[in-house]
Parts: C-alpha cells; structure tokens; sequence
C-alpha cells in the first residue's frame, strides 16, 4: 500500500511536468488561433420624459412636515431602504419636535424619528416608524455628475403637499455656498455643492435631483428666495439657480448614522441638550478668558441649573478645551441625553467655576 501511494503521486507529478512543457502549437500549422471576444459598448438608454421620471420616482419620494412649537416646515424627503430609511436636510428637521411624513407612493402618513445629521453637509436621516417594504430610489453609478448633465429636481414645492419637477442642468461643480433659513434667517457655510439652473422653492429641500434616467446625483439644499426669484421694485428677476449636496457627500453621512458612529460631524442618536446659545469671543472683548461665550441661557435647563449666566464664558467641557462656539458644539456631538460632564467657566470679573451637568433630551440642532 505504501508503494503503491507513491506510484500514484509520482505519476500526478509527471503528469504534471509533462502538460506544463507540452510545446506550443506551431503558428503555421495550428488549426484553430484564438482571438479575444468582441466588448460590447455600454449604452445608455434614452433618457426618461418628465411623465416617464414622474411615474418612476414619484413613490420614492415623501414630503415631510416637521413642527417646533408654534412654527412648522415642509420638507421633502426620499427612500433609501425599505423599511423607512430617508435622506433629507438638516434644516428640514432642524429643532423639530414632531415629524410627520406622507409616502407619495402608498399615500400613508408616518410618524418620523431622527436618527441623526451632519448640519455642516445639511444632511439627515430620518426613520418612518412602522414602515415597511417601501420602493426605494436608485443612486448614481458616478460619484458626480457633469457641467452640462441634464438633471430634475422633485420636491414638494411651497409646501403644497403634491410633488413638482423642476427640469435643468448642471452648471458647476465642487461650489461654496452660504445658505440662509426661510424659517429663522438662520446662516450655514456649505462646500462642494452642485449647482443647477433648475426652479428649486422652499419645500423641494431635502428631495432628490435625479439625473436623466431618474437615478438621484443630490438632495436639493438651497435656492432663490421668492424675492429674487420675482424680482422687486429695485432690481429685475434673477434666473433660476440652485444647490444640491452630492449623493456621495450624503451616502457618507447615511452610513455613519447608520453604523451607530458618532463622530467629526456627524451626530448618531438622540440629541443632547444643553440649554445655553453662544457666540465666539472677540479678540477685541475685555474678557477674561477665550471660549464660547453664553449669550442666553434657558429657563430650567441643564445649563440654568449648573449655574451659568449670560456673560460667562466657557473654558473647558469634560476635560476638553473650549475655544470658540463651534468647539463647545463639537463636544456635545458625541454625547447623548442623560449623560454627565463636567463644565468651567469664566465669569466677567475673572473668577473661575465648575460643575458638573447632566444633559436632558433635546431636538436635532449643531
């Protein structure tokens, strides 16, 4: 037996040798030459007419109402997995404390949670609670599209609850804008934005822009005001332009939140609050410390309890320093309700305090 187990290795061995230093087939005499197989070019199919975009997006599309006390906005929103999963903007559901959303495909209204956002890519993602086997969009194959690129932007114009396409096209790339709340007035700093000449209103936000063949490049962000957009007295009517977040730059943000991750920018979870607003320190203040200097302070909030006022200035947040507003910002990204630090401060005569605070349950804000 052990012999005969030698026999049959040396035989596979020899085999082997054998069929590796088999010659070539002589190139005058071989009957059969082999030739790479044709590559069929890839071709697009024709674009979609706006009926046909209508017809095929339309279901993957919500239009979202969020409310914050007295005062609401209208949004919209698109579907990213079936079970409910929605990309929209920050600012729509900023400090919302109820969020509602009508499914454009089923008709459905479902109560809406956020799961978390990235204000400086104006970016969140929200959860239809009890949602369910939803058509969802289809994303882009290219990272961005072109200057040029024929594109459609599908929202719920003016808040009217019925979803409008606005045709146009790509008219530049890699953009910074400074957008403006229609709500509150207030501002943020948006980078490599896409602009488009489509008539993109208050309520498209947080929609998709679709290219083409009705695959989504960008959530529509900003646009023209109505004033602009008319024109006034003063000064003629502006043609339409607008921006929208790359589908790239949102898909990064989707799957952050999605993996559980606070961190950079990005907010997971419920969020924290605090109950202080703050702004920078001048250079040019005779204060006594650089930080995030407290304009207001809540009534009966974390921040009243521990015992800030106005005219403080905060140092340190848990062992982290603070120099500016958007460093006392970042240190409660990470954080959630519930959770305890400890806070120093600055008064206006230079005497130093401590303590430590515990955050409440909060509303999406930086």
């Amino acid at each position: 037996m052990r012999s005969g187990g030698r026999a049959v290795v040396l035989t596979l061995v020899a085999a082997g040798v054998w069929l590796f230093a088999t010659p070539p087939l002589d190139p005058g005499t071989a009957d059969f030459v082999a030739t790479p197989a044709p590559v069929a070019p890839v071709v697009e199919p024709p674009p979609l007419t706006l009926d046909e975009l209508s017809t095929r997006v339309d279901p993957t599309v919500v239009t979202l109402s969020a409310s914050a006390g007295f005062s609401g906005v209208a949004g919209t929103g698109f579907v990213v997995a079936p079970d409910g999963i929605v990309l929209t903007n920050f600012h729509v559901v900023e400090n919302a404390t109820e969020i509602s959303a009508v499914h454009m495909g089923n008709g459905l209204i479902y109560d809406a949670t956020v799961l978390g956002y990235d204000k400086s890519r104006d970016v969140a993602v929200v959860q239809l609670i009890t949602a369910a086997d939803l058509p969802v969009v289809e994303l882009a194959p290219d990272p961005l599209p072109e200057v040029g690129d024929a594109v459609t932007a599908v929202g719920n114009a003016s808040g009217a609850g019925v979803l409008v396409p606005a045709p146009g096209a790509v008219t530049a790339l890699d953009q910074q804008v400074r957008t403006r709340s229609s709500v509150d007035g207030s501002g943020n700093t948006l980078e490599r934005m896409i602009r488009v000449d489509a008539d993109v209103r208050a309520g498209d936000s947080g929609g998709p822009l679709f290219d083409a063949w009705g695959r989504v490049v960008g959530v529509n962000t900003a646009g023209l005001s109505d004033e602009a957009r008319n024109g006034t007295e003063f000064s003629p009517p502006q043609a339409p332009e607008a921006y929208a977040v790359p589908i790239a730059e949102a898909v990064s943000v989707l799957d952050q939140v999605l993996a559980g991750r606070s961190g950079g920018t990005v907010h997971v979870g419920p969020t924290p609050y605090f109950g202080v607003s703050v702004r920078d320190v001048s250079v040019f203040e005779n204060k006594p410390a650089i930080g995030a200097a407290v304009v207001t302070v809540t009534f009966d909030s974390p921040a009243e309890v521990l015992g800030l006022s106005a005219g403080d200035v905060i140092v340190t947040f848990d062992g982290t320093a603070i120099g500016s507003s958007s460093d006392l910002a970042e240190a409660l990204l990470g954080r959630r309700p519930g959770e305890s630090a400890v806070v120093e401060w600055v008064d206006d005569i230079g005497v130093t305090s401590s303590g430590t605070v515990t955050l409440a349950a909060g509303t999406p804000t930086a």
